[in-house]
């Protein structure tokens, strides 16, 4: 991108970008409701992240325009000798910006702001219907190690 991009936490003004980033692609179509107005459950969710200390949700802004979104949680844990480790989700670019470097530089920052934070660890998942956001974190240095696994509920 030519002009530099921007990161900020998010307000709720940007809610709607954010859910329409999240909706815009085959596996988020299916779990998100983009309508307007938003449901409340967005708002709600929004208020808890904004409140707790250790959530960011962080938007990335090219001019006024918010591009890109993640959320960052930081998380003490008993392993580790009690370190920190960060885990980023929600990691979603506008359909405009892809393929330019956008979702490069939000997880670049996300590993930047986890080192400010003294974590050790920055971890993440990707659904396994996503093979090429699989090679995109594995080529910015993360490594499959783990097997993750999820209960819906």
């Amino acid at each position: 991108m030519e002009t530099k991009i921007r990161f900020r936490m998010a307000t709720e003004k940007d809610l709607d970008s954010i859910v329409a980033m999240l909706a815009d692609d085959v596996l988020g179509s299916e779990r998100e409701r983009y309508e307007h107005p938003l449901p409340n459950s967005y708002i709600k969710a929004f208020e808890a992240i904004t409140s707790d200390p250790n959530n960011e949700l962080v938007v990335a802004c090219y001019g006024n325009e918010v591009i890109g979104v993640q959320q960052i949680t930081f998380t003490p844990y008993i392993t580790h000798q009690g370190g920190w480790r960060a885990t980023i989700e929600g990691v979603r670019t506008s359909a405009s910006v892809r393929g330019k470097g956008v979702g490069t530089e939000l997880i670049q920052w996300a590993i930047q702001r986890a080192e400010e934070r003294g974590c050790h660890i920055v971890q993440l998942t990707t659904d396994k219907k996503r093979p090429d956001a699989l090679r995109f974190y594995e080529r910015l240095g993360f490594k499959a190690t783990h097997e993750g696994l999820k209960l819906k509920l």
